[in-house]
């Protein structure tokens, strides 16, 4: 067994584990760690526990020490340069012409670099906009693209169900969130209904799409030809949690409608039919641009 502690660099930001030594520390803590790139300042999220070796790795970096007096300076002073930095970088920005929207500048707390966090509609050409900030820094620099989901997450604010966003309180990692889990989940598909903050779509339409997946595969289609209580019949409606479907039954010139368990019918003949309605044809064009925009973003970010 080992010894660990979990590190976070920015809030919300991905946790590292790093050996402790012989310290004893807190949540919340402020230490200064070895990294790849140098010391570098973090918060203690995970204080000391024990964990196989098996689980982590075997070059597992050190925390050196508690943040002392001298690290707050220049930590405080890294802070202030950041300021000044995003509004020069800003100014060199409309200079030059470029269409990007700056959201972030990080001073590295070892002087190693300086990143220059930015949102944008396809690549940049910024080759001419870093020998500026090169020269006026003396340092590596690097600007990182990120999507309007990591600007939202650095922005703050409430989602439409009143509670702060989780990008903002516990996300620490963005999952692929598509149309087809709206879809599933009976919601409403209409953009405006199931886009966040950000314009892309809610991260809390992937929640619970993993039960939704289980119980859709023992649940037939709308359209399927069911045998219940009452005779033989067509499904018109599933809810999918309460495992309830609606079912439609002849009953000579007319039909009857009821509702049964899925414990009380036996599927004759599944539906292989999708069902589009009226307001997802009618949304269709901005459904579609909500996905291509998702997946152009997350090449985009992951290419630079």
């Amino acid at each position: 067994m080992k010894n660990i502690v979990g590190v976070r660099f920015r809030r919300l930001g991905k946790i590292y584990f790093f050996d402790p030594q012989y310290l004893v520390l807190k949540k919340d803590d402020q230490v200064i760690v070895d990294t790849e790139d140098g010391e570098e300042i973090g918060t203690i999220s995970i204080p000391n526990r024990t964990i196989s070796e098996e689980k982590i790795p075997k070059d597992l970096k050190k925390v050196l020490r508690l943040v002392n007096e001298k690290d707050k300076a220049h930590f405080n002073e890294c802070k202030e340069k950041e300021k000044e930095a995003f509004n020069y970088c800003n100014k060199k920005i409309k200079e030059y012409g470029l269409d990007m929207n700056l959201t972030d500048v990080e001073f590295k707390f070892n002087n190693s670099k300086v990143l220059f966090y930015f949102t944008a509609d396809g690549r940049i050409d910024f080759r001419e906009l870093v020998k500026e900030l090169a020269a006026k820094y003396r340092t590596r620099i690097e600007l990182r693209q990120i999507g309007v989901r990591d600007e939202i997450k650095r922005l703050g604010g409430n989602g439409v169900c009143g509670r702060q966003l989780c990008c903002c309180s516990f996300l620490s990692n963005f999952e692929t969130v598509s149309i087809k889990m709206a879809k599933d989940q009976n919601l409403s598909l209409n953009p405006s209904k199931i886009s966040g903050n950000c314009g892309r779509l809610m991260c809390c339409l992937q929640y619970e799409n993993e039960v939704y997946q289980e119980k859709m595969t023992r649940l037939p289609h709308v359209g399927a030809i069911v045998n219940t209580p009452d005779g033989i019949g067509e499904v018109e409606q599933v809810e999918i949690l309460a495992e309830r479907l609606k079912v439609k039954i002849k009953n000579g010139e007319d039909y009857n409608h009821k509702k049964f368990e899925l414990s009380e019918i036996k599927l004759v003949k599944d539906s292989n039919i999708e069902v589009i309605d009226e307001e997802e044809e009618k949304n269709k064009k901005e459904l579609e641009k909500l996905e291509r925009l998702e997946q152009e973003e997350k090449n985009n970010t992951q290419n630079n």
